[in-house]
């Protein structure tokens, strides 16, 4: 393209204008986990929504007061610590206690999130950071799952389906209908596939999500747990690893974090992720490796865009002999 400028005609680069900020991303984000938190609320009553209303709460505050005390430019308005709330709330059980969960919204908002910059700078999911508090310091604290609350019922404790499929019990109390609509034990936010998957289809229409991403995060989790399963070489439940704990909750709504940015980038992090992830529900301790997966992919990424380079204009072009 060129330009006249005077009488003088200069090169410059196409530029494209799109009326798409972050505050419209993390409004579409925020509208993609309502069906989730209203579930969540049918499932485990109305503890849910305390839990989501006081992360949300601490982290809008803890981001207003760090920047007014800093004196920096107010960055609430742009939604994100309302995402990062609502993501901490949906990776914790509904017994968790609310200190633990504020706790939580201010170590992910200040120390993971406004140390490293704000939005966009900070080198791993917020809200992931936050739970991975809570593991360490206080796990009781976000271990005590129960069974769905709803139509009067009393919630009981138990094991979630993962924990009892990754200990060899029999979960034939659970059908693959009930993971699927989300009438099982478990966090907040991750029970429901059905659910996770309408918002996600919100996403993917908007255009907010790299489709492919969250595609080689699972494929990788569940080739990876059919192959290597307790039961034996390609004996592994692939509908229970998807169904049950938060692997359509992490590749929906974290593994897509704009941590990163070229598409080849996203999709190898994506599967070094659920390379961890599978790893740690296989041979780990724990049953669960959604959050240790991501994370770790997230402190990874800065050395695979240092060894998968994008080229940020244009392609490469092979050279004439």
């Amino acid at each position: 393209m060129k330009l006249k400028v005077g009488k003088e005609l200069h090169e410059v680069g196409p530029h494209i204008e799109i009326n798409r900020t972050s505050k419209v991303i993390m409004q579409d984000v925020v509208i993609a986990m309502i069906p989730a938190l209203l579930g969540s609320i049918y499932f485990f009553g109305i503890n849910s929504l305390i839990l989501v209303l006081a992360a949300v709460t601490t982290c809008v505050l803890s981001e207003y007061i760090w920047q007014k005390i800093r004196k920096e430019q107010l960055t609430v308005s742009d939604w994100s610590a309302v995402v990062t709330g609502m993501l901490i709330a949906f990776n914790v059980p509904s017994t968790t206690p609310i200190w633990a969960v504020m706790i939580a919204s201010v170590f992910a908002i200040i120390i993971v999130k406004q140390f490293y910059g704000g939005i966009g700078s900070n080198f791993a999911n917020p809200a992931l950071m936050g739970r991975a508090l809570l593991l360490f310091l206080w796990p009781a604290s976000i271990s005590n799952y129960v069974t769905s609350y709803h139509a009067g019922t009393d919630a009981i404790s138990s094991a979630t389906v993962l924990g009892l499929y990754r200990t060899g019990n029999e979960i034939t109390q659970f059908s693959k209908w009930d993971m699927f609509i989300g009438n099982i034990p478990g966090c907040l936010g991750e029970t429901s596939a059905l659910l996770l998957l309408i918002g996600f289809a919100y996403l993917c229409y908007r255009r907010v999500v790299n489709l492919a991403t969250t595609g080689a995060y699972i494929l990788t989790v569940l080739i990876m747990t059919f192959v290597f399963s307790q039961d034996g070489l390609f004996q592994g439940d692939i509908l229970t690893n998807l169904l049950s704990g938060g692997l359509i909750l992490g590749a929906c709504f974290m593994m897509t974090d704009y941590a990163s940015v070229a598409p080849r980038v996203k999709v190898t992090l994506a599967i070094i992720a659920g390379l961890v992830t599978a790893g740690i529900r296989i041979w780990g301790m724990l049953p669960e490796g959604v959050s240790y997966g991501i994370l770790v992919a997230n402190c990874l990424s800065g050395l695979i865009e240092t060894i998968i380079r994008p080229h940020i204009y244009g392609v490469k072009i092979k050279k004439q002999k």
